[in-house]
């Protein structure tokens, strides 16, 4: 059971067991130790085929699998706290809606989102109060009020 009282399935228990052993110091210590022992054996093996292939098979069966638990963890922890952040964006009044989802949009997408986000952190470091403004378009409305402004 998860701390949310529902039951994982048997291979999100095993991912999220083995990821967390994986990323323990322990397991780089062990991972260290292997290595040394391998190497300390190369001169009883005379350095052989068979010993070199050994440690070749190992890490790459390891890795091959290890690749894939981690992007499972990692799949999970993005979604998690991309629902995180929408949450934050949808509850906070002035935030622009716009953000919500913000990673299902396309690469072109992000760009031009990018452009807008960049132009108001500019307009922004010109004004006084940051928080008086949330959007590109309210910014872009305030700036030019208060350019006008300076004009008279």
């Amino acid at each position: 059971m998860d701390t949310n009282g529902k039951k994982n399935s048997p291979l999100e228990k095993f991912s999220t067991v083995v990821t967390a052993i994986a990323g323990s110091s322990s397991a780089f210590l062990i991972a260290v130790s292997l290595i040394l022992v391998w190497l300390v054996s190369g001169p009883f093996f005379h350095y052989s085929d068979t010993w070199q292939l050994v440690i070749n098979t190992s890490t790459t069966i390891i890795t091959f699998l290890m690749v894939f638990l981690i992007q499972r963890s990692q799949n999970k922890e993005s979604i998690a706290i991309n629902l995180k952040l929408n949450e934050l964006v949808a509850a906070h009044s002035r935030a622009s809606n716009r953000l919500v989802s913000v990673e299902d949009l396309t690469e072109e997408e992000l760009k031009v989102l990018r452009k807008f986000y960049t132009k108001l952190a500019i307009m922004s470091k010109q004004d006084a109060d940051m928080q008086k403004t949330h959007s590109i378009e309210e910014a872009e409305e305030l700036h030019e009020e208060k350019s006008e402004e300076h004009k008279k």
